[in-house]
């Protein structure tokens, strides 16, 4: 599997999805009667699709909507929506500031400390809806974070990090235990983020629910350019799902795998589930959605560090209502919208009547996948080719100044 990359070193040949394709099956359904339901921790939803708790992403109001929706989204108990009784400023200096500066406003608005109140106050929020909760911290603050969560009356706690390990060692601060952690803790628990086989069977051996995958690959996200670190989603996923049927064969307890990032388009998402995925947790996609307190634009969850920033702020637009984003009717042909829709489809494509049968779909390893025959649609910038609207946001509207100053030019 590993190739020469030099004297006395070998590196293993990993894959992201535009190197491969799916292959129909031998069988094809009608779309309209595939089952995509899933399960974590014994909280049912009726898509397999979760909004990654990111500022940009993520509020109470959407929360609620995806909630009512049948899907789910995480709130993130590090942001802004923890430190401020109204975000709205800070949200509103962060999307406004011209790209230059964009870093020094994110850092400077998350040094605000965060209120275990408004953390209780969010909880309560999404609840009243009648909708499954899921919040979101680093694992610094799982412990604290964790009790208040439960007391709350969150359905879902997500640990979440760059890289997660079941053993992390440190002398100037004490470490989370995780095998501790879920002792104490009565919410199913989500744990990430991970890459590696190892890595994967090791959290699950401390108790985690769940696992979420995926290093560097979302859009807003630079660790792999800062770092150097990161694996392929697709090897990623398929290495992690190997993980979760080696250990439901040793211990007979299925840990769902949630590919986390990387993820543009429906065609994508299908191919996270082929990968071995049981859910999917999307970022960007959302961000597009008229209910995203971004209102277009998204940045990093490691955006804010004080010392070595990890992410950046991207426009990607507003395209539609969630409920557009994810059922449809789509008024875009680049997959971006229904993306439920582009799932169904395929499953019945492929044959497979459920999710776990999505995962036996056949894949082949197929590097001109994007661009075969597509030759006009890349002369246009049309379709397959349409440029991606994730882009720098100085591509897009300057800051208020920048803007006033144009209009009087």
């Amino acid at each position: 599997m590993a190739e020469w990359i030099g004297i006395g070193r070998r590196a293993r040949r990993c894959y992201g999805f535009d190197e491969i394709a799916l292959v129909p099956g031998t069988t094809t359904l009608n779309p309209a009667e595939v089952d995509t339901r899933w399960e974590v921790g014994g909280v049912k939803f009726r898509i397999p699709v979760i909004a990654s708790a990111m500022d940009g992403v993520v509020d109470v109001t959407f929360a609620i909507a995806m909630g009512k929706l049948g899907g789910l989204a995480v709130l993130n108990l590090d942001g802004v929506q923890a430190r401020y009784d109204d975000p709205t400023e800070a949200l509103s200096q962060i999307i406004q500031g011209d790209v230059e500066e964009t870093t020094n406003i994110v850092q400077r608005l998350y040094k605000a400390p965060i209120k275990e109140s408004l953390i209780a106050k969010r909880i309560e929020q999404i609840k009243k809806a009648k909708v499954p909760c899921a919040v979101s911290t680093i694992p610094q603050n799982a412990e604290r974070f964790g009790a208040i969560a439960q007391e709350a009356g969150a359905d879902l706690f997500v640990v979440q990090s760059t890289v997660t390990t079941a053993k992390h060692i440190a002398t100037i601060y004490k470490p989370l235990d995780f095998s501790k952690f879920f002792k104490t803790i009565k919410m199913p628990v989500i744990v990430g983020n991970c890459v590696t086989h190892q890595q994967g069977l090791d959290l699950m051996d401390t108790g985690a629910t769940a696992l979420l995958v995926g290093v560097g690959p979302g859009a807003a996200c630079t660790t792999r350019g800062v770092l150097g670190v990161g694996v392929p989603q697709v090897t990623a996923t398929v290495d992690l799902s190997a993980a979760r049927d080696d250990y439901y064969k040793k211990t007979g307890r299925h840990v769902p795998i949630i590919t986390d990032g990387g993820m543009r388009n429906g065609g994508d998402i299908c191919k996270a589930f082929a990968c071995g995925s049981d859910a999917v947790m999307v970022g960007s996609a959302f961000a597009k959605a008229t209910e995203a307190p971004g209102h277009g634009y998204h940045w990093g969850m490691a955006y804010p560090h004080a010392s070595l920033p990890r992410g950046t702020r991207i426009y990607v637009g507003t395209t539609g209502s969630l409920e557009q984003i994810l059922f449809g009717p789509a008024q875009t042909d680049d997959g971006s919208q229904n993306l439920v829709g582009a799932v169904t489809t395929c499953m019945a494509t492929v044959g497979a009547r459920t999710i776990k049968e999505f995962q036996s779909a056949e894949i082949i390893i197929a590097p001109s996948i994007q661009t075969e025959g597509k030759v006009f649609q890349q002369v246009q910038r049309v379709g397959m080719a349409r440029k991606s609207a994730e882009q720098p946001s100085n591509h897009r509207p300057k800051s208020r100044a920048r803007v006033a100053r144009l209009g009087r030019s």
